[in-house]
């Protein structure tokens, strides 16, 4: 049965905003542990896609957004973000459009499924980047002054995360 309405945004990202709602947070919610430093790109993740996880994981394991529970989800907004460069290069190589010759003869100009894939591969990047806070919507929404001010580098070490 298909959910109706936006769906939940979470608790976290809502305790980074400040709880605008003022709806109470969840007593009861899981709370997996956060990702550690030694967490890896997966091995079947293209470049762009690497790239981009060594850049961000960081960040958000400074703002307690990375967990456990969230490498699958992260590793596919990489791995989206990469497949977009990918595709963005073969058509800035090959071109939007080709020139398709039919049965009687007639040419048509046709546009290449590289296209589409790209405008698909930017569609999942950006509907996974707003559940990581990444848009720039959505960053605005956060308020991160609170976190900087509580962070030390002796416990990031201790705990692991940096």
């Amino acid at each position: 049965m298909a959910k109706t309405g936006r769906p939940r945004k979470p608790t976290e990202i809502r305790v980074l905003e400040g709880n605008r709602s003022k709806r109470p947070l969840p007593a009861n919610e899981p709370k997996p542990p956060p990702a550690m430093n030694d967490v890896k790109p997966p091995t079947w993740m293209n470049k762009e896609g690497k790239k981009m996880w060594k850049r961000l994981v960081p960040t958000l394991q400074r703002l307690r957004l990375l967990t456990e529970a969230d490498l699958e989800s992260f590793s596919m907004l990489c791995q989206s973000w990469g497949d977009y460069v990918e595709f963005v290069k073969d058509i800035k190589k090959n071109g939007k459009y080709y020139i398709y010759v039919n049965k009687g003869g007639g040419e048509n100009e046709v546009e290449r499924p590289a296209v589409k894939l790209m405008h698909r591969a930017y569609e999942r990047y950006k509907a996974l980047c707003s559940e990581f806070g990444l848009t720039p919507a959505s960053r605005t929404r956060i308020e991160v002054k609170a976190l900087d001010d509580d962070y030390d580098p002796m416990e990031a070490l201790l705990s692991g995360v940096k």
